[in-house]
Formats: C-alpha cells, structure tokens, sequence
C-alpha cells in the first residue's frame, strides 16, 4: 500500500493522510495470508513519480493500494483504488464521503474489500480498527507523525499533542502506547534521564492495559522495561511472549521481541526475526540497523558491516550506525575504517564511546585518554554501560567493574547485552565476571531456565 496523499486545501493536514495509511496499512497486516509491506517501505515512494510495476518490482508484491485523502473540518472523503501490478489493471476503485465520527468505518469496508477483491479466505473473521474518539484522533495523528521525525523537539511535540488527546480521551490506549514510546526513545536519546523515561513509560503502558487489557504493544513494551530495568527475566519473557499470542505480525512488538532474544543470548532467533521484518519492511533503515547491530553481537562482522553500511545508504544520519559499524570494522582489524565511522557519528555521547577504543587500537594513547575523560565528565551518569565497555576493551579490568556497578545500581537499560557484548569479552576470564552476572539474573545457568518459544509469523 502506498501512502495515501493529502488533498486537501490546508497542507498541514498530511499527518492525517499519513495517519489514515497507516492505519489502513496496519489493519490489512492483521489479515492471515494477505503479505503486507510495512510503513517505512511503503512511504519510501511518497511524492516519487515511480511506475506502479517499478514499485510492485521493488517491494515484491502483486498488487498496490493507492488513493487521497481530503479532509475540511469534520469531513473526509477518502479516495482508493487497488490495482493489479502486472499489467496496471484496476482491481476496484471507490470514493468515501465520511465525517471523522464514521472514518473507522471506513477503514474497515476498504480493508474488506481488498481481502474480497484479491480472493483471500480468511482463517477468522476480518480485522476490524478500534474506534478512537473523533476529537482526540487527529492529535494522536499528529503526535505520531512528530515522534517518527526522531528529534528532540519534535519528540517533545509528540508528548505535549498525545496528552492532548488524552485531555479530551482519558483512556485512549492509542495515545498511551503513542507515549510509552516517546518516552522509552526520550531516555535512549538523552532527552530525559533513564530512569525517569522509563518510569514514564511504565505508567503509560499501565494505563494502555487499563483500557485493553489486550494491547500488544503495551504488554511487550512492559516486556522491555521487566528486563531493560528491573532485570526481571521470567516476568519480561511472560509479557513479551503474550504480547506475540495477541499480535504475532506487529513490527513494534517483534522489534521488543527480538531484543530481549538477544538479551538472552539466543542470538539465532533474534537474527531470525531481524531478518523477517528487513524482508517485510525493505526500505526502513531501522530495520537494516537492528538486524547489523544483532550481526555485531554475534561476532558475525562482514554481515553486520553490511547491514549497516545499507542502514546508512537508507539513511545517513542514521543515529548510532555509524558507531556500531565502527566497532564491526575495529574487530575486523580496519582501524583505519573504523576511526571514519566514528568520527562520522554525530551524537557527540556515542561518537566519544567509540573514538576511546579505536583511538586505543591506534596506539594514540592521549586522545583516548581524553575522549573517555570527557565521556566520564558529561554523560557518566547516564551511559556508565558504555563507559565500562570502553574500559574493559582497553584491558583496564578493575575500572570496567567499577562502572558495570554502577550501571547496575542505576538500572542502566543497557545491561540487558552484558553476555553477548564484544567489548566485553577481555573480562569474561576474570573471578568477578560470574558472580555479577548472577547478582543481575545473567548467569548461563540462569538464563537458560527463562522459557521463551518463539514462532516467526508466516
């Protein structure tokens, strides 16, 4: 499906064209049998005069879903067609004239229409969307198209225009998942303290179940924070492993799964799922990131250089890719390589994290020595994780430690790839190693009890 484009006279109004393709985008993915290329891929097109057939070719599916929206006021009328890819032919076409109270609705007729005009038997009844205020659904639009431009500010616009939403719509489930990932991504991204951004986003996924106890996104969220923060291995495999039961295809509650795969060190099956959503979503750089920094984790060099080097192709600024290739490349033995990628870095944090071990491997003992000084002097408290891999890979063991605890006692997210971490490694001979991974639930012993059973979605 491609995104639906805005036609109306008021051209901000594209978050809400974008808003109702994704939807629609969201809802077709639920149908058993239906293959759907998902948002990132198919927005890669937005704007673009690309041949439908060149655009079926690229995302490798037989038939495309295209339209416009036009909204004035409370009004929308909403214009689809879905047309054959071998020969450009119309499968169906249909105009909806609707008020913002009937426009999920409409979602659902032109979802089962498409499921009746490509000829899919359905293994269930056909997924329907669940109804959001009419008042508060264009400001969760709104709010999800300023938390995917990733940007500080556009992040904070994001979380001021969902707690509109829930101003008017208290129990909005939609806008408390909108807020569980601003505020995971605000504390990734330094905007807020990890802890408080967690914290956060604990309560909003709470209050997102409180409403639908049957949310997935909310329940593999909960997931995330069980293991990232409270190193609460059997609790964050039971929220993930449910959240999977209730939504096996989406990306987000994938994405969540296939980290805490990694957590565990069963890195198979978090590559196994990396690579699903890359082929489900070929054009999103995050996807090529993930499935590059998994590459990473598995000592797999040549491949995760590779995947991340598309990351970048996708998306140059890309933020910690360059980093991640970085280190892929130090422990290929391209020094040289390596310094590019970190110097290219733009997070001043994660540029500074990768210069101190690959200024180390270059024998430029003072400049690492300054890299990891300033690192300690504005981002210690928040990235001590990070600080004690630069050490440990520095072969400075007793200061490695030092830092490991107090990332525990800050219950630094990051820990959650303590095991399988390459900087690491010098550190896995020495006494002290076993018996912290077991004050933090990591221990081989220890992980290989969590039960986890993973079914990639067909």
């Amino acid at each position: 499906m491609l995104p639906l484009v805005n036609m109306s006279d008021d051209k901000t109004n594209e978050y809400f064209s974008d808003g109702i393709s994704e939807e629609l985008l969201n809802l077709l993915a639920k149908v058993p049998k239906l293959r759907v290329i998902a948002r990132t891929s198919s927005f890669a097109f937005k704007g673009k005069e690309v041949d439908i057939q060149d655009i079926a070719r690229k995302l490798n599916v037989a038939a495309i879903l295209e339209g416009s929206v036009r909204k004035s006021g409370n009004t929308v009328r909403i214009t689809v067609q879905l047309i054959r890819a071998s020969d450009n032919s119309h499968l169906w076409s249909e105009n909806y004239d609707r008020t913002l109270d009937d426009i999920f609705k409409v979602q659902d007729e032109i979802a089962a229409t498409v499921v009746a005009k490509l000829k899919i038997s359905l293994l269930g009844a056909a997924p329907t969307v669940r109804p959001v205020d009419a008042r508060a659904y264009p400001l969760i639009l709104q709010a999800k198209f300023f938390s995917d431009q990733q940007s500080t500010a556009s992040r904070a616009q994001a979380v001021t225009l969902y707690q509109q939403a829930l101003a008017i719509a208290p129990g909005e489930p939609r806008a408390w998942t909108g807020l569980v990932k601003v505020y995971i991504n605000q504390g990734g991204y330094g905007d807020r303290p990890a802890a408080e951004a967690y914290g956060l986003a604990r309560q909003a996924a709470q209050q997102a179940l409180a409403s639908d106890p049957d949310n997935a996104v909310a329940h593999s969220f909960l997931g995330r924070i069980a293991s990232d923060v409270d190193g609460d291995l059997v609790v964050a495999a039971q929220q993930i492993q449910q959240a999977l039961a209730l939504d096996p295809s989406d990306p987000q509650v994938l994405n969540n799964a296939g980290v805490f795969l990694a957590g565990l060190g069963r890195l198979d099956q978090s590559t196994a799922l990396d690579q699903y959503l890359v082929a489900h979503d070929p054009a999103n750089p995050l996807g090529y990131n993930n499935l590059g920094s998994t590459y990473y984790l598995a000592g797999r060099w040549d491949q995760a250089i590779a995947s991340l080097r598309m990351a970048l192709a996708l998306s140059p600024g890309f933020s910690s890719a360059h980093e991640t290739l970085g280190l892929a490349l130090l422990f290929k033995g391209d020094t040289a390589g390596a310094l590019l990628e970190m110097q290219a870095e733009a997070d001043e944090s994660i540029r500074l994290e990768g210069l101190v071990p690959v200024l180390h491997a270059l024998g430029r003992k003072p400049e690492s020595d300054a890299a990891l000084a300033t690192l300690i002097a504005k981002y210690g408290k928040d990235q001590a994780f990070f600080i004690a891999t630069a050490l440990a890979y520095r072969g400075e063991a007793d200061r490695a430690f030092e830092w490991l605890d107090k990332a525990s006692a800050n219950h630094d997210p990051y820990l959650s790839t303590i095991t399988i971490e390459p900087m690491l490694a010098k550190l896995h001979s020495d006494p002290r190693w076993l018996p912290l991974l077991r004050k933090l639930g990591k221990a081989p012993e220890q992980l290989a009890k969590i039960e986890f059973k993973l079914t990639l979605p067909q």
